[in-house]
């Protein structure tokens, strides 16, 4: 053994030898973030929580699906649009609450395209099928629900312009629901008036 290989051995037999602040603010990580899962796994709802017997005999938990995402689009005044989707979404994380906000039902990727005569509407749902999806139209907010034993979904979308509820039609394929809906047509711009 070189010197050097030797010398080495002895800098990790002596652990935070040069910097033991960076080694205690490590433990100290690691220690609150065993105690943010722990304190998540006491919110989590029951059935992202699951337990698993190996053939060894001992016991795994297993927790999911967590699912976060957005997307962003270009709106038609130029300003970008971000939607959130999934179960898993930053909470307040203030005193006393968890950093992360799960819910049990997860929202899907959406996105809204204006056309000129009507709103289309695009959500992804895998592993649904058509029997199983509820959708609703009521005061321009079109609400989306799935609830299956391995799949549930949730979202209330507020469509940007009025529309004709009874001209809404759906179709499904592939775990893509598209609904396209009719804008409202505009009322007469009004009359001129004649000044005395």
């Amino acid at each position: 053994m070189s010197f050097w290989d030797d010398w080495f051995k002895r800098l990790r037999e002596r652990k935070g030898f040069f910097f033991p602040e960076i080694d205690k603010m490590i433990e100290d990580m690691e220690k609150e973030m065993a105690e943010a899962f722990k304190d998540m796994e006491n919110v989590m709802p029951r059935d992202m929580v699951r337990v698993r017997r190996l053939p060894d005999g001992s016991v795994r938990r297993e927790y999911g699906p967590f699912v976060y995402g957005y997307s962003v689009k270009i709106g038609p005044d130029g300003k970008p649009i971000v939607r959130e989707f999934g179960n898993l979404k930053p909470g307040r994380g203030g005193e006393g609450q968890p950093p992360l906000d799960l819910q049990d039902r997860r929202e899907p990727l959406i996105d809204v395209v204006e056309e000129d005569d009507a709103i289309k509407v695009v959500a992804e749902l895998p592993g649904v099928e058509k029997d199983n999806i509820n959708l609703f139209i009521t005061d321009n907010v079109l609400t989306l629900d799935v609830d299956t034993l391995d799949r549930r979904y949730h979202k209330e979308l507020t469509l940007p312009v009025e529309v004709d509820e009874a001209t809404a039609r759906s179709t499904y394929k592939n775990g893509v629901l598209e609904t396209v809906i009719k804008k409202k047509k505009r009322k007469d711009k009004g009359r001129q008036l004649r000044i005395e």
